[in-house]
């Protein structure tokens, strides 16, 4: 396509695309379980988050737990085990669990999180089944995905490298050979109680070297060796643990981000509770007329009218109609002028026609008026 022909067609799109100013007037407004509007302008946007500079590396928003330097260990971890033969080393920028060390663990606690961990069984081969490499990650020190050297090893399909151990095998085994580096990123949703009561299982989603093998699976209460957990919940945060199982695995790369709520959890966007939603509504509607403040003119009536949009006040909604009543007084008291004036006349009608359509007023004067207006000048499309 020519340079030409790119340019007509963005100002096109432009030019079809709805105003900033009158985008609240355009989508599917809020409902009981929806306290933003489709498309509302009045949405958080996502923040900017700058990409790691290579496959792997932390984001600007990550939490570096260990980037290969012992004053990194130190920093952010710290031995579990009080008597012990012997600590955890650090060799050639990476973490190596020592035999007789036992587990370590962050000084940071966190819940739901994206997990980013690398690690590397020995390259010399000892041992057979859950005997050889084996470690384990623990999210919130408790749920498990397991760590072990299954490349032409197997073993019991719960207790595979990826498993959320002792609860969902993963789904294939897309394994380097030993000595190579494996990637681990995982998506951990812990589980929600309310009242005594789990009303979320929690999951975790992994990716072995960038192979999907978890989806989004329940956890069922963590998981574990040999007997069967069930839903319970686990706390809001927890350490990241690593595992001592006599086999020296290597780790390197360790970062988190933490997750936005779930509405389970008192997140405000995506589908909320009634009542949830109701607090929402009324919030954004603060915001708004909080902004119509600083406003004059047609820019305040709309503002104004657009906060009818989330929260019913018998107040704004009299305040809205004189406004309007009066602009359409003044756009019918200068007849030879009112072409001048067809784009804001369009602009006012449409949003009180969007609020008419939806039910958020009804049968207001100022919408018939500028309905009459609409059509004596055919306007309508």
């Amino acid at each position: 396509m020519k340079t030409n022909s790119v340019l007509q067609l963005a100002a096109l799109l432009v030019a079809l695309a709805p105003s900033f100013s009158a985008a609240q007037f355009f989508g599917d407004p809020p409902d009981k379980q929806h306290p933003w509007a489709k498309h509302d302008h009045n949405r958080p946007v996502p923040q900017d988050v700058q990409p790691g500079d290579k496959p792997g590396a932390p984001p600007s928003d990550a939490i570096v737990l260990f980037d290969g330097t012992e004053a990194s260990f130190k920093k952010n971890w710290v031995h579990i085990r009080e008597k012990r033969k012997t600590d955890w080393a650090i060799v050639d920028g990476t973490m190596q669990s020592m035999k007789g060390a036992g587990y370590i663990a962050t000084k940071e606690e966190f819940g739901d999180c994206q997990l980013h961990v690398e690690w590397k069984a020995p390259s010399v081969i000892n041992g057979a089944g859950q005997g050889r490499g084996n470690s384990g990650i623990f999210l919130m020190g408790v749920a498990e995905v397991q760590v072990l050297d299954n490349f032409n090893n197997p073993t019991y399909a719960d207790g595979w490298a990826g498993s959320v151990y002792g609860v969902m095998p993963p789904m294939v085994n897309p394994l380097r050979a030993p000595g190579e580096w494996q990637t681990y990123d995982i998506v951990f949703r812990r589980p929600i109680v309310k009242d005594g009561k789990v009303v979320d299982e929690g999951s975790m989603t992994v990716f072995i070297n960038g192979v999907l093998v978890q989806d989004a699976v329940p956890l069922e209460g963590g998981g574990g060796y040999r007997k069967r957990t069930h839903p319970k919940g686990l706390g809001d945060v927890g350490p990241l643990k690593l595992q001592d199982h006599g086999n020296p695995v290597q780790f390197r790369n360790v970062w988190y981000r933490a997750l936005r709520k779930r509405p389970a959890d008192g997140g405000s966007d995506g589908r909320l509770s009634v009542e949830a939603t109701m607090a929402k509504r009324a919030e954004i509607a603060d915001m708004v007329l909080k902004d119509a403040k600083s406003l004059d003119g047609q820019d305040k009536m709309l503002r104004l009218l657009e906060s009818l949009c989330y929260r019913s006040d018998d107040v704004i909604l009299k305040e809205v109609s004189a406004m309007g009543e009066n602009f359409v007084t003044d756009v019918q008291s200068k007849p030879d002028a009112i072409e001048s004036r067809k784009n804001e006349v369009v602009k006012v009608y449409r949003a009180f026609k969007f609020m008419n359509d939806h039910k958020l007023i009804e049968d207001l004067k100022v919408y018939q008026d500028l309905n009459q207006i609409m059509e004596k000048n055919k306007w309508k499309r």
